[in-house]
């Protein structure tokens, strides 16, 4: 039987030391790092931003097929995935968490192992954060702060008539991960016998359990001197993300359903289940792309750029958000996308 450490051995703040001992500062704008009452950040006349994200076991993620240094992982990412959405390149995190004692030292390496290699990856500095103790499961927030040259960040707000919409990599992917990952685990519930059969559907599993931020998107908008007009990032499906950009913009939109990126796994994999791919695409969560509006003069810079389709446009607030399928037929776009308060 593997070694079990009980939290309760080193007291919070050995539990603090031990979890952050191997994170190294990344960043000269980290001037104080975990181990104070506060942070120092110096962000060197840059604009700082930031976001936090709260995730809840049996709410964002259900263990029985999360790995835990996945959970690291992804924690990080999606608070990422935030900051880049802002055009700004992130710098800092801090991490708190709450956990029952049914979790062992060991468990929490598992997480952190996830957390630094996420950390590591874009060279974000974790700086601070806090434990405690939970009798409803595992709960974890994550703050990110990132930087970015004055007033070079970008809104929700600021589309315009005619800017085409883009969206970064493929779409549906997690939530199909997410189908795949229930079924199984009905089927486990059931019958404790039989192993889960993932199928081989390690692409679409991937896409559930380590998203990656778009890091490289960002720095692909420096390189080509692009500054989108409006960005978000979708995490509640783009259905759900395209109406909030026109609804702060105050614009209308036309979709097109041919346009839609989904990738060759997710498309199987929907048909392999009965459902229908560009559903997925609209209403799936969790696939932590960018979506974005651009100037059409753009257009040819993002041609270069196989990572980036062009789904459609901005149009009149009078003319609604439309989607228009492959068959001709002109539907209005609706938000069915993940709800936080619809359990």
């Amino acid at each position: 039987m593997e070694n079990r450490t009980e939290i309760g051995e080193l007291g919070e703040f050995g539990l603090i030391e031990h979890l952050t001992k191997n994170f190294e500062i990344h960043n000269a704008s980290t001037v104080l790092s975990v181990g104070d009452d506060a942070a120092v950040i110096d962000h060197f006349g840059k604009q700082t931003v930031v976001s936090t994200d709260l995730l809840i076991e049996g709410i964002h993620f259900d263990l029985m097929y999360t790995p835990l240094k996945h959970l690291g992982y992804k924690s990080v990412m999606v608070n990422l995935s935030d900051i880049y959405a802002m055009n700004a390149s992130p710098t800092q995190l801090t991490m708190s968490i709450a956990i029952s004692n049914r979790f062992s030292l060991e468990a929490l390496n598992e997480f952190y192992e996830g957390v630094y290699i996420a950390c590591e990856k874009h060279g974000v500095d974790l700086v601070g954060g806090d434990t405690s103790s939970s009798n409803k499961g595992f709960i974890i927030s994550v703050t990110a702060i990132g930087e970015v040259a004055p007033n070079a960040f970008v809104k929700r707000s600021t589309a315009q008539k005619g800017d085409l919409i883009c969206v970064s990599g493929d779409l549906g992917g997690a939530f199909l991960g997410l189908t795949l990952m229930e079924r199984e685990k009905k089927i486990y519930l059931e019958d404790p016998k039989i192993q889960p059969d993932l199928e081989n559907e390690s692409y679409i599993v991937g896409r559930l359990l380590k998203p990656e931020a778009r890091k490289d998107i960002i720095d692909f908008f420096e390189q080509q001197n692009i500054v989108p007009t409006s960005m978000m990032d979708v995490s509640d499906g783009i259905s759900s993300e395209v109406l909030h950009l026109c609804k702060q913009s105050n614009l209308g939109c036309l979709l097109y359903e041919e346009k839609l990126p989904v990738s060759d796994e997710s498309r199987k994999a929907a048909y392999k289940f009965g459902l229908d791919p560009t559903v997925c695409a609209l209403n799936g969560g969790e696939d932590y792309e960018l979506i974005f509006t651009l100037k059409q003069e753009d257009h040819e810079k993002i041609t270069l750029n196989e990572e980036i389709s062009v789904i459609g446009y901005m149009t009149e607030v009078t003319e609604g958000c439309k989607l228009l399928t492959k068959g001709g037929n002109s539907y209005p776009v609706t938000a069915q996308g993940w709800n936080a308060f619809q359990q």
